[in-house]
């Protein structure tokens, strides 16, 4: 005789509404952020041809980007600065004048009100591509952080909204916030790349930023293979003063954001890097996944490890999805 179960998980899976009441993890265009590449001394947007549907801008269209983002619901970009003023220590970057000034001077009078974050590094703005300063072959930690001080002042008297220190320099989170509140910019937040791996994942990214880079930043990005030390970085960050902890890349460290928000309450980024979203979109032309509804998944599985907030190249669309679904 067949014995029922006396409790039927199905029950509150039979109907869209009843899935929707019981919903556990929910996605909003407010967890989005948008990264944006600007290069200059171009006139017209130039495509990336790794990452279908990303674009270079020139400087003169980063107003209606970031006024079209802002449009959809996004609240907060993410800069990249395609450098042609490089050299061996990336000294554009702390220039009142050079190119990341003038991209938040831009994108801030576009939309006050839109959370301009900064990538801080100098990898887009150094001959050689390293994240600083280069000695025998490898960034010198130190001499790297006095330059990003610099640099981080800078991007405060433009009017950046946030700082995102990407390059994994030891003493970059106490670095930066000494320098910002030394210039009475106390009150810039620190979005911290605390656990960044030393990925194979970043290939499209290259591309999108023309990059010089020839080598290996394995002596500061951290082995994929080590989880503890992934969450030991994170919160040396914390320790450090840091606001916002972030997790790069995002798909296939899904343990150690999760590990992370178990050990802190800190606001946690997860960034859905380059090659991750060229694996998506090729995956979608062939054929192979429904790209809406994989984007989606991977998006929830982001907030259901964890994370808060999601750096993402597929933040229009997803707006765009998520706008629609309201209107329903």
């Amino acid at each position: 005789m067949l014995t029922t179960p006396n409790f039927r998980f199905r029950r509150l899976r039979r109907t869209s509404v009843l899935r929707d009441l019981i919903r556990e993890t929910h996605l909003s265009v407010n967890d989005l952020i948008l990264p944006i590449f600007v290069e200059e001394y171009i006139t017209e947007a130039v495509p990336i041809s790794s990452m279908e549907g990303i674009y270079r801008y020139p400087e003169n269209q980063l107003g209606s980007v970031v006024t079209r983002a802002w449009n959809k619901g996004i609240k907060a970009v993410l800069l990249f600065g395609i450098s042609h003023n490089k050299d061996e220590i990336g000294s554009d970057t702390w220039n009142e004048n050079g190119l990341m000034a003038r991209m938040i001077k831009i994108a801030k009078q576009a939309q006050p009100n839109m959370i301009v974050i900064t990538d801080n590094c100098f990898c887009e703005y150094t001959t050689h591509g390293f994240c600083g300063v280069l000695a025998n072959r490898d960034t010198d930690n130190d001499a790297t952080l006095a330059n990003l001080q610099k640099q981080v002042v800078v991007a405060a008297k433009a009017g950046v909204d946030m700082i995102a220190p990407s390059g994994m320099v030891d003493g970059m989170v106490a670095a930066i916030r000494s320098a910002l509140d030394a210039e009475n910019f106390s009150h810039i937040p620190i979005m911290s790349y605390s656990t960044k791996f030393a990925s194979a994942f970043y290939g499209p990214f290259r591309d999108a930023v023309d990059s010089t880079f020839k080598g290996s930043r394995n002596s500061y990005q951290i082995d994929p293979a080590n989880g503890r030390e992934a969450l030991a970085e994170s919160l040396q960050d914390e320790a450090e003063g840091a606001d916002i902890l972030m997790v790069k890349p995002g798909i296939i460290y899904l343990d150690v954001i999760a590990n992370i928000r178990n050990h802190s309450r800190l606001p946690l980024a997860a960034y859905h890097v380059s090659g991750e979203y060229a694996m998506m979109k090729t995956a979608a032309a062939a054929g192979c996944i429904n790209e809406r509804d994989a984007v989606m998944e991977t998006m929830i599985a982001f907030k259901r490890a964890g994370a808060d907030l999601i750096i993402t190249y597929y933040a229009e669309q997803i707006a765009d999805w998520l706008n629609a679904e309201t209107k329903i």
